[in-house]
């Protein structure tokens, strides 16, 4: 959990290229089938160029030209070993969205995105919520913590929380279809792991079949009585099917605000 991390933590490894002989038509068909705004050309395997949205729609009306004639030859790209944080700077820097992730032999191993950037500096945020746990549970009850990360059932997962939102399901769910799935913090008892972290996720990933989640999991070196455990008993929440999901109201996050603007004639109109 202290190292860097790196563009291969996070960047998508199923790379989509196309070869320079396509036409805009076939280029604009297969960009249209990816998440991306952008796609590598890639030639005998290596990336010689990129072809964005903005180059296709300039073509749109010359659909028989070759991507090879519309693209400029090379492209930035970033490194699988580099920090992401450095990588971000790249995307920002020069305005994109999307960068290819090339490895010393010229081969696109990966692509990078905006999305895959945000990705990330959200989930440092993960680290402070853990070693503040960590701590407080090691006075609170004299033990000792370790913490590992592992892929964890989802059924064998004890709620702490008695109600979620239902406008904050369906935004979840569309953060893991778009790839942002941030690990729960969990802590583990005897038979189950106690959820701390991560109620609305857990639940959006399993209304989408789901089976297993990423999570921190904090083992204790003893098993303790924890607090947040007795709450949920007494609230009557011992399975994720007892957790309550609010239709009628918005998480506190989603909040909207309508504004009411006075309208005004223009000076010289007024009478």
């Amino acid at each position: 959990m202290d190292g860097k991390l790196k563009v291969s933590d996070y960047m998508v490894r199923e790379v989509v290229s196309i070869p320079p002989d396509f036409t805009v038509e076939q280029a604009r068909k297969k960009l249209i089938e990816t998440e991306f705004h952008g796609l590598p050309v890639s030639e005998d395997g290596r990336i010689i160029g990129f072809v964005t949205a903005k180059e296709l729609l300039r073509a749109i009306d010359r659909p028989n030209d070759k991507v090879r004639d519309i693209i400029k030859i090379g492209t930035i790209s970033v490194s699988p070993d580099m920090d992401i944080d450095d990588a971000s700077r790249v995307l920002f820097r020069y305005g994109l969205r999307n960068v290819p992730v090339v490895d010393t032999d010229g081969l696109a191993v990966g692509m990078l995105s905006n999305i895959d950037i945000i990705r990330s500096h959200i989930e440092k945020a993960t680290p402070n919520k853990i070693n503040m746990l960590k701590t407080f549970l090691e006075k609170r009850h004299g033990i000792r913590i370790n913490i590992k990360r592992r892929i964890i059932s989802i059924d064998s997962i004890r709620p702490t929380q008695h109600e979620v939102f239902a406008d904050e399901l369906r935004g979840r769910q569309y953060e893991i279809r778009r790839g942002l799935v941030e690990p729960l913090i969990v802590i583990q008892k005897n038979n189950h792991y106690v959820l701390v972290d991560g109620h609305h996720r857990v639940l959006a990933a399993r209304d989408m079949g789901v089976r297993q989640f990423q999570a921190f999991v904090l083992e204790p070196d003893r098993n303790v009585d924890l607090g947040m455990e007795r709450s949920a008993d007494a609230m009557g929440v011992r399975t994720l099917d007892d957790v309550k999901i609010i239709q009628s109201s918005h998480h506190p996050l989603v909040q909207v605000y309508t504004r009411l603007l006075k309208d005004e004639a223009p000076a010289g109109n007024k009478k």
